[in-house]
């Protein structure tokens, strides 16, 4: 029961900038506002992907990690623009010190969102539905963009809650309805349950929390492995992670399940070099530099392979990441293989101040 109470007594806020990269496109550019804007890579030549899209190009299907040729074909007349990493940076800090006002227990995930512990707030408010309503109102009124926020007692709800009630959302998810909530929830919206996982939970008749709930411990762990002791506490409502002011990043990378099987080494490098791509930009825009490039293989049959080579110095380089990638591919048996999966990691960093991103964190192409 102490555990229960101590639980209840937090007070989590998840803020959530909306269409960040693309807000703070419209907001410094008027010819964008008002019309459907992709940020990423332009269409052009072999195209890029769709790092954000404006709520009036999310209209018309696009979405985060879509090849943009596709974004273009839904929407012919959409604007395309590359990223400015160092001027979302310059406003992601601007909001951070927004936090800062109400709590110094600030856990940021990426540039755009963030969690806070208002626990026991820095002006007294007392109140986390109080707090997210002055924290959104001050974004709107200082820098002109919009947040939405979810408030609960743990991380895993407060970050559900945030997407519910986009753009410029807030919602609660009070104590006595953290339950029921989650039993609620589909499967495939548990933060961390990708796609493979949800379709895999699916097929055993596992469609919502309620569905997990019947299930064990052991059996989850049977099922789902480390995750599985997770998701048994968390359809329970219990999730006592910290919010953690300062984390070291031990590595960065991307990795992509395909629709189909890869078995020609020319397409595995091209799929390969949009992986690099996106693990180039996030290097860049963390401004991390890393000796050691590793490489994920998943074939056909679920075997899984890494591959891992320590360069001289340390690199953020696009060709170098590509190329080192490549060579760890082909000295594999790629002749003969159906491929499912590729990923890339960069890690062995240089010695930084701590980055505001999470640890070790094997983050996939659609989490742009």
């Amino acid at each position: 029961m102490a555990e229960n109470d101590i639980r209840i007594k937090r007070k989590i806020i998840h803020i959530d900038m909306d269409a960040f990269y693309a807000s703070v496109e419209q907001r410094d550019n008027p010819e964008y506002r008002g019309k459907p804007l992709v940020v990423g890579g332009l269409p052009e030549g072999r195209g890029g992907v769709v790092a954000t899209a404006s709520y009036e190009a999310r209209k018309f299907g696009i979405r985060s990690a879509m090849p943009s040729k596709q974004a273009l074909q839904l929407c012919p007349h959409a604007i395309f623009v590359r990223p400015r990493f160092a001027a979302y940076k310059e406003v992601s800090q601007k909001i951070r010190e927004i936090f800062g006002r109400y709590t110094d227990l600030i856990e940021p995930l990426s540039l755009d969102e963030a969690y806070l512990d208002v626990t026991n707030d820095k002006l007294n408010i007392g109140s986390a539905i109080e707090i997210a309503q002055q924290i959104k109102q001050a974004i709107k009124d200082e820098l002109n963009l919009t947040a939405s926020a979810g408030v609960s007692v743990n991380k895993f709800v407060a970050k559900i809650a945030s997407d519910i009630k986009k753009p410029d959302g807030l919602t609660f998810i009070g104590p006595s309805s953290v339950e029921s909530f989650i039993e609620n929830l589909p499967v495939e919206k548990f933060y961390g349950v990708g796609k493979v996982t949800a379709d895999k939970m699916k097929k055993q008749g596992l469609f919502t929390g309620a569905d997990l709930k019947k299930l064990t411990e052991n059996e989850m762990i049977t099922q789902f492995g480390k995750a599985g002791a997770f998701y048994y506490r968390i359809v329970r409502g219990i999730d006592d992670r910290d919010v953690q002011p300062h984390r070291e990043t031990k590595s960065m990378g991307a990795e992509d399940t395909f629709a189909y099987d890869l078995t020609g080494i020319d397409e595995m490098y091209a799929e390969l070099e949009k992986i690099a791509k996106t693990v180039h930009d996030r290097l860049l825009r963390y401004q991390l530099k890393g000796r050691t490039i590793t490489l994920k293989i998943k074939y056909s049959d679920f075997r899984q392979i890494t591959r891992s080579l320590s360069l001289p110095n340390c690199t953020d380089d696009f060709d170098s990441i590509l190329n080192t990638s490549k060579n760890l591919l082909a000295a594999t048996d790629t002749e003969n293989s159906r491929i499912r999966l590729l990923g890339i990691t960069v890690s062995n960093f240089i010695p930084v101040e701590t980055k505001s991103i999470p640890p070790s964190d094997q983050l996939r192409l659609f989490d742009i």
